[in-house]
């Protein structure tokens, strides 16, 4: 029995000393905490790589707890007790992937791109494990079968049965054996579209149209030769200019450029990216894509993916958005080949037969000869800035409410702007963050999104923190960015 004593003590000391690193683990990450930041905004200058796994790990667990407490509950389920205990679970999940996948989109890095290829099966199996559970289904069920014992308003019954809908849709009816090969394709889905997506951020940018020779440049504006010519200095090409096919670059080469074929080889390079025969082709991705997106569809009871996607939205099936696209057509075919026909006819002065990378080059000079409109001309007119202002000034006419910018606050990347958004009588309404050009870390194209959605918790508000992501081209010099 003495011989014991010591092997307990130990023990209780391990664990101890186990306890006390978990608890300076979880005080070291700001996901575990609330944050204490100006307006309570995602503090971006302390959050690290290393925080975001153990913070998912614990979100995912600490949800699966709160939705056990749910689905275990012995009461009858109502809607109060099923759809809105559901509704408020996840708030630790929620947190970290708000931020996580924010930054995976706008401000990427090798190690947030691993972790994303990592983090996304157990997120999909995660979601699965909750959508899937038969008990969860149960007692939708019984809420959406019962929902006119309920006192409903409208908002709540649409909520319900949406849910309840898409319980049905995503699997929640199926047998075991087919839910489980359900949660498999869920799992793959989610890496290929992590590839995928990874993929064709590599390939935009790993290509370069680097220009040694003046002739070249016939045909841009200065403004666009001022661009290029610093993007080639901050890659040390001092004295070159360099184009790429993130759109704010790619664009103004291919409407001014009068070299027929480097305006082809930069848009096919953008038209091929993913395509390319190197490691960064998504060819078989995309097949393996296709024909689980078939599968799954099949599956879950739909004749085609479309059919699953579409059930939900407004065209409600595949053939109503044919019969619009087909529409469409009737009117849109004709007179794009009669502009087609007008901008042939200024090509066969220059001997070229219109190709898709010479579209947007003769589409300005026929716009230029009927309208003696030149679009550099009226980019001076729309500098960023004052198109911000713009904005922002008519939103104030309309709603009353104001921007201010705000200097002393954590933001998602050090060119993003923090403003925050107030009623007329000064009332703070939420945080928005403005992200305005491209860089190798950034998706193309532009977004909205949400690091805290608005809602009421214990009776009060919780105001919102948004994000705009967009890619317009950078101020060159003492030059503004025009839009």
């Amino acid at each position: 029995m003495k011989k014991l004593v010591p092997i307990f003590i130990i023990l209780i000391i391990a664990m101890s000393a186990c306890k006390q690193g978990e608890n300076k683990e979880q005080t070291g990450n700001p996901f575990f905490s609330e944050y204490t930041t100006k307006f309570k905004v995602p503090p971006f200058d302390i959050i690290k790589a290393e925080h975001f796994i153990p913070a998912f790990e614990k979100g995912m667990e600490t949800e699966k707890e709160e939705v056990e407490a749910i689905l275990s509950n012995d009461k009858e389920p109502t809607f109060e007790n099923t759809i809105v205990a559901m509704d408020n679970t996840g708030e630790v999940l929620t947190k970290v992937s708000r931020v996580f996948f924010g930054l995976s989109s706008a401000n990427t890095s090798p190690e947030l791109q691993e972790i994303q290829m990592e983090i996304s099966p157990k997120l999909a199996q995660h979601s699965d494990e909750i959508r899937l559970d038969p008990r969860y289904f149960e007692r939708v069920e019984k809420v959406y079968n019962n929902r006119d014992n309920f006192d409903l308003d409208d908002e709540e019954l649409f909520i319900l049965e949406n849910i309840y809908k898409g319980l049905v849709r995503n699997g929640a009816a199926l047998e075991d054996e087919k839910k489980e090969k359900l949660k498999e394709m869920n799992q793959r889905l989610s890496v290929l579209g992590v590839e995928f997506s990874q993929n064709v951020l590599a390939e935009t940018n790993d290509f370069v149209l680097k220009i040694s020779k003046e002739e070249d440049l016939a045909g841009l504006p200065e403004s666009v030769i001022n661009s290029a010519a610093e993007a080639a200095s901050q890659k040390g090409l001092e004295g070159k200019w360099i184009f790429t096919t993130q759109k704010p670059s790619m664009l103004p080469f291919l409407t001014y450029s009068e070299n027929e074929k480097l305006r082809k080889k930069l848009y096919d390079a953008y038209l091929n990216r993913g395509n390319n025969g190197n490691d960064n082709d998504n060819k078989e991705i995309m097949s393996e894509m296709m024909e689980l997106r078939a599968d799954r569809a099949q599956l879950l009871g739909y004749e085609t993916h479309s059919h699953l996607v579409l059930e939900p939205r407004m065209a409600g099936e595949p053939d109503n958005v044919y019969d619009l696209l087909n529409t469409l057509w009737k009117y849109a075919l004709p007179a794009a080949k009669a502009e087609l026909g007008e901008m042939q006819k200024i090509a066969d002065q220059d001997g070229v037969v219109i190709k898709p990378s010479d579209w947007w080059y003769y589409a300005e000079k026929l716009r230029k000869q009927k309208y003696d409109l030149d679009d550099s001309e009226l980019r001076p007119y729309f500098v960023l800035e004052n198109v911000k202002q713009g904005a922002f000034t008519l939103a104030n006419r309309l709603y009353g409410i104001t921007f201010t910018e705000i200097e002393d606050i954590p933001v998602p990347h050090q060119e993003a702007m923090a403003y925050e958004v107030k009623e007329s009588n000064g009332d703070h309404i939420g945080v928005l963050y403005m992200d305005f050009h491209p860089r190798e870390s950034k998706k193309q194209g532009a977004w909205c999104g949400s690091y805290r959605s608005y809602k009421i918790e214990d009776g009060k508000e919780v105001k919102p923190v948004s994000t705009m992501v967009m890619n317009f081209t950078r101020p060159s010099g003492d030059k503004p960015s025009l839009i």
